[in-house]
C-alpha cells in the first residue's frame, strides 16, 4: 500500500515510508520505529493507519540501517544523534503539513519502545505536533532532555507494559507529571500481564493479541478525536 519517499530535513534529507488512506485525505501521523529500525512491522503499522483513515509516514531515523539482533539494535540506538532525530521528525511533520491530502492543521506522532519515547518527546520541540502516543517508552528522559513546557495545550497517551513497571514506573510518572504541569493532558493505560513490545506481532514471544487490539482501538480513537 505504501511507498518510499524522501523529504527535507533541516537543510538535509530523510527517507521514509508513506501510506495514504483510500478516501484520498486525512489527518497526518508520524510513526516512529522501535530500535530495530524501519522494518516490516513498522511499515505494516503505517499501512494500518492509512487503512484507518490517516496519512501516515514513518521516517527512517537510522538512514538505511536495520538490526536483527539486540546487540546491533542497541548499537544503532546509542549511535543515533538526538539532534538529527529531532530534525528528521520535525521535517516529517512539516512535510506532511505541506501535502494537499492532509486535512488537519496539527500532526500526530506515535512510536514504540525507543520510538515511544521519541514520540512523546517530539511534542516538546515541534510546535505542529499536537498529539503524541507512546507505546512502552523508555525509563529515562536524560538523553533527550525534554523541555516539557512545549506540551501546553497538547495531548498525549501512553501505553504501559506490565513487565516495564506499568504506569507507576519513574519515567512514566515523570512524563505524566511534567505534561500536566505544562498545561497539557495525558492518559496512561496499563496492560496487565504484558511484556515489553506486546504490540509487535512479529515477535510471538511477547505479542499479546487482546492487549494489542485494545491499545490500537484506544490509539485510533485518540488521534481521531485530537486531530481535527
Amino acid at each position: 500500500m505504501g511507498q518510499s519517499i524522501t523529504f527535507p530535513s533541516n537543510g538535509d534529507s530523510c527517507t521514509g515510508y508513506l501510506a495514504l488512506p483510500a478516501s484520498g485525505s486525512g489527518p497526518a501521523l508520524i510513526v516512529i520505529q522501535e530500535w530495530w529500525g524501519l522494518v516490516g512491522h513498522i511499515k505494516d503499522v503505517v499501512d494500518r493507519f492509512a487503512q484507518a483513515g490517516f496519512v501516515a509516514l514513518a521516517p527512517d531515523l537510522y538512514h538505511g540501517e536495520i538490526a536483527e539482533e539486540p546487540d546491533v539494535a542497541k548499537k544503532l540506538l546509542m549511535e543515533m544523534q538526538m539532534k538529527k532525530a529531532a530534525h528528521d521528525i520535525a521535517g516529517a511533520a512539516n512535510y506532511l503539513l505541506s501535502r494537499s491530502d492532509v486535512s488537519a492543521p496539527a500532526v500526530g506522532a506515535i512510536g514504540f519502545c525507543m520510538g515511544g519515547s521519541l514520540a512523546i518527546w517530539s511534542a516538546t520541540f515541534c510546535e505542529v505536533i499536537g498529539a503524541a502516543v507512546g507505546f512502552y517508552p523508555g525509563g529515562s528522559w536524560e538523553r533527550m532532555a525534554p523541555d516539557w513546557s512545549g506540551y501546553a495545550g497538547k495531548v498525549a497517551q501512553i501505553h504501559c507494559a506490565h513487565s516495564d513497571g506499568t504506569s507507576t514506573a519513574p519515567g512514566i510518572q515523570e512524563a505524566v507529571t511534567s505534561i500536566i504541569g505544562a498545561g497539557g493532558q495525558v492518559q496512561a493505560f496499563d496492560y496487565p500481564n504484558t511484556a515489553h513490545a506486546f504490540f509487535n506481532d512479529d515477535r510471538p514471544e511477547v505479542f499479546d493479541a487482546p492487549a494489542a487490539a485494545l491499545a490500537w482501538d484506544r490509539t485510533v480513537k485518540f488521534f481521531k478525536n485530537s486531530l481535527k
